[in-house]
Formats: C-alpha cells, structure tokens, sequence
C-alpha cells in the first residue's frame, strides 16, 4: 500500500459507541520557563502528562499532536499558556475535554542558619488544567517544614536539621500570586506555630500549622480556593492534619 493509500483513522466514525475515557500521553520530560519574581524567568525540567477525553464516534487520535502543540510553546509554561495549550488540544483533537498536568522542581535562595546564611531551597510544584466548557486551574506547592534549630557546630561543621515533614499547599487564583511570596508566607507561618510549646506533639503541630496556614489563605484576595494538608514525618509512621476551603474550585 502507498503512503497515499493510508487512512487517518482519527476523524472515522465509530459505530460501536464505546466512548474512549482518556487518551494521551504521560511522563514526557520537558524543558519549560516559569515566571521568577527576582530574575525574571527560570529555567527548569518539568514531567508533563497531556490527555482529552474522546466522543464515542472518533476511532482514535495521533499520539504525536500532543508533542505537536507542547512544541508550539517552546516550554514557556504559565497561566496564560497553559489555558492556550488546553483550548488547542481540545480543538486539534476535537476533544469533549482536554487536561494537562506538569510537576517541576522550583530553586529559591533563602536564608538559612548556616555559617554563610544563606542556602537554595527546592520545592516540589505541580499544575494541573482541565478544559470542558470552561477551565480548571489549580498549583500545588509543596513546601518543606523542618523546626527552626540552634546549630551545632562539631568540628567546624554545622549540623544537619534532619527533616521535619512538608506542607502541601493546592490552590485557585482570582489573580497572579507569585510562587515566591506563597513559599514565603507558608515558611513563616509554620516556622511561628514551630516556636510553641505544642510543637513537642506531634498531632498537635500537624493540626495547629494547618489551622494557621488555612487562617492565613483565607485573608489572601487573590486565592479563591485551597486545600492544605501538613505532614510530620516520625519514625516508624507520620502524621496528618488537612482541610479545605469550602468554596468550589470550580467557580
């Protein structure tokens, strides 16, 4: 058979009615930019998944557009484009819903008990888009908590903290909240609750940071929803406090 002669099943009716669920791509290790509040921009890897939903009536879809339209972006990943991704793989692949999910590690320099005072942080961000009739966007942010602690010095060497826990922050925008200031503000709110007495306890730190955390986001204009979950990461077992916000992300 000549390439002239090979059928583009995508667009073929299906006369089986079985609506395919999902179909996409995941686990695509990408190159993006993302918006840095002192230098601008960032440059970063992020592990990508892109999938719609299909009517019943389409046979299938070619892999290779999702990768096609990534492209077209040249990995600069924000707000904006992230909605211009999702209308595209909605249109392209004439889909009833497209969604797309990236996770990126973030480096922010902070300052540190160390002798030099100073250290680059890592945080674990993902996004995740959905796109119906309208779209969903929501960041989460996960933000390492460890007790604020004298060093130590043996030797000349400081002595490691050790490692606490983390906070996982999910969040919706009415506007623009720059992933530095939301770091920022989680880092002193758990590391005051830290300073109190209750932070011997275990489930009682868990549960005093989230209701700090939440009473905090609560105050924020530009955050229209949120969900918090702490973690303590004890020896043997953790434990956890969450709570959402009651209004629906969706709106």
């Amino acid at each position: 058979m000549s390439t002239a002669e090979i059928k583009d099943i995508q667009n073929q009716p299906d006369h089986r009615r079985i609506a395919i669920q999902k179909v996409g791509v995941k686990n695509i290790s990408y190159p993006i930019t993302v918006l840095d509040k002192a230098k601008k921009v960032q440059h970063t890897v992020a592990t990508v998944n892109m999938y719609v939903n299909l009517p019943h009536h389409f046979k299938g879809t070619h892999m290779s557009r999702f990768i096609e339209i990534l492209n077209r972006f040249h990995g600069e990943i924000n707000l904006r484009s992230f909605h211009h991704i999702l209308v595209e793989m909605k249109v392209k692949l004439q889909a009833q819903a497209a969604h797309m999910e990236i996770e990126f590690p973030y480096f922010l320099k902070k300052r540190t008990n160390t002798p030099n005072n100073l250290g680059i942080g890592e945080y674990t961000c993902r996004m995740h888009g959905s796109l119906t009739d309208s779209d969903n966007l929501t960041l989460n942010v996960r933000v390492p908590v460890s007790p604020p602690r004298p060093v130590r010095i043996d030797d000349g060497l400081p002595r490691s903290f050790g490692h606490w826990g983390f906070a996982d922050i999910c969040l919706k925008f009415r506007h623009f909240v720059w992933l530095e200031d939301l770091i920022q503000m989680v880092e002193e709110v758990t590391s005051q609750h830290l300073n109190t007495p209750e932070c011997s306890d275990s489930a009682l730190t868990v549960e005093t940071l989230t209701k700090a955390l939440g009473n905090r986001l609560a105050k924020h204009r530009d955050i229209s929803w949120f969900s918090i979950t702490v973690e303590n990461l004890s020896e043997g077992y953790s434990t956890f406090a969450s709570l959402e916000s009651p209004s629906n992300p969706s709106n």
